[in-house]
């Protein structure tokens, strides 16, 4: 009788609960607005805009002053008026005129004369105010024009620096700044960026070098093995003991043929794809698909899924690759029984997407990026399995990459888990 853990008998003890969902989402795109980046010409245009602008309030300000204070001091009467006749049309500056019909007094006509002055001079400011705000926008705008294209020209040197890498980081490793010009600070940049290529480049030359000549140094002694082995074995004659030895000994030279193989894979597909075709992705996803049907099969994991045709610029050797080590991946860690795997293909707005999503064990969220590294397994397994090398998902990484793209993964709240491969079309 067993007797879960309340303390009731006969009931099994409660399915453990899922691992928390992280509490950010990984397929979320980054920087949807790379037209609001601030750039360091915005920011120097914004400097020396802003230093106009404010230069030219502060000027605006003292100009106001000083004629407002001349205008004041010019305001007061040198004469005095002994007698008038009102003659005035202009309705700013018609004198009052007094109730019982007589002539006015010099001081009350020395008053009205000295506010009419006042009127006067106030109009005089705002118009002044008014002519010399637009005059100032005016002047903000070529100010931050001006300032606009002197910092285009001041950052020239940087805007070709920023082609150049961009050029090496599409493996264009031979492309050189060679900027000309006198020996200041960007000059000793790029000088230093062309030395660290020089250096990057036969860097990569040797390491291409020796991919190469590890590609024939390994797999011809493994090939030999291999033939050996099967030579013994094909022996009518031999004991069973001998074709037991040699089956597990053919077993464990495939394994390593098959590490060789990864690694060499996984080496090449670090640089970027030069070479670029149109290729379906749903046709790639369809042959992953039909290539691992049978060990699907075996495993009683359905493989289901809707893909859509969309095509991206690469290479489709390395693609299917990918498209194959995910949907081994996704058979081979899934449920014993009732297992599924979804392979679905569409396009979003500049992107193809390859989504691969199966049930299986639980996967907490922060197994999930180690699973990406080589020999790396959930619950930290190394290479001692026998469902793979342990190099599967970090070539998919690494060609992902080399195409541009990007490739995410999130665990399902069910078991298994989501992984989404992101491609520019």
């Amino acid at each position: 009788m067993t007797t879960s853990a309340s303390g009731t008998p006969g009931t099994p003890p409660p399915p453990p609960s899922a691992p928390p969902k992280p509490t950010w989402d990984p397929f979320q795109p980054r920087n949807p607005h790379p037209w609001l980046r601030p750039t360091i010409r915005i920011r120097l245009t914004l400097l020396y805009g802003g230093m106009f602008l404010i230069a030219g309030m502060v000027l605006l300000t003292i100009i106001y002053l000083l004629a407002a204070q001349a205008l004041k001091d010019g305001s007061h009467l040198p004469f005095q008026i002994i007698g008038v006749r009102d003659q005035t049309t202009d309705a700013v500056c018609r004198l009052p005129a007094r109730a019982d019909g007589g002539g006015l007094t010099t001081s009350e006509l020395t008053a009205a004369v000295q506010q009419c002055m006042e009127r006067q001079r106030q109009i005089a400011l705002d118009v002044l105010l008014q002519r010399s705000l637009l005059a100032l926008l005016g002047l903000a705008v070529a100010a931050f024009a001006f300032g606009y294209v002197m910092a285009g020209r001041v950052l020239s040197p940087l805007e070709r620096i920023t082609r150049t890498a961009q050029q090496v980081a599409g493996s264009d490793l031979h492309r050189r700044i060679e900027l000309d010009g006198p020996d200041d600070e960007l000059k000793e940049l790029a000088d230093t960026f062309d030395r660290m290529l020089d250096r990057l480049d036969r860097a990569f030359t040797a390491q291409r070098r020796f991919v190469a000549n590890a590609s024939h140094e390994l797999r011809t002694p493994l090939a030999i093995n291999r033939t050996l082995l099967e030579v013994q074995l094909s022996d009518p004659d031999a004991s069973p003991e001998l074709v037991q030895l040699g089956k597990t000994l053919l077993a464990t030279n495939e394994r390593s043929e098959q590490l060789v193989e990864g690694l060499l894979l996984l080496a090449r597909s670090e640089n970027e794809i030069v070479d670029r075709k149109p290729v379906d992705l749903a046709e790639v996803a369809s042959q992953a698909v039909d290539q691992a049907r049978g060990e699907a099969r075996t495993a009683g994991v359905e493989l289901r899924g809707v893909r859509r045709p969309v095509y991206v610029q690469g290479n489709g050797v390395l693609l299917e690759r990918v498209a194959l080590n995910l949907v081994q991946n996704a058979v081979r860690y899934n449920l014993p029984e009732d297992g599924w795997v979804s392979v679905e293909t569409r396009a979003r707005p500049g992107q193809a997407v390859l989504e691969v999503e199966n049930t299986g064990p639980m996967v907490p969220a922060y197994e999930v990026d180690n699973l990406f590294e080589p020999f790396r397994r959930l619950r930290t397994e190394r290479t001692g399995s026998d469902k793979g090398v342990g190099l599967g998902l970090s070539i998919v990484r690494s060609v992902v990459r080399a195409h541009g793209g990007m490739v995410l993964a999130r665990p399902r709240e069910d078991g298994g888990l989501l992984v989404r491969v992101t491609l520019p079309v």
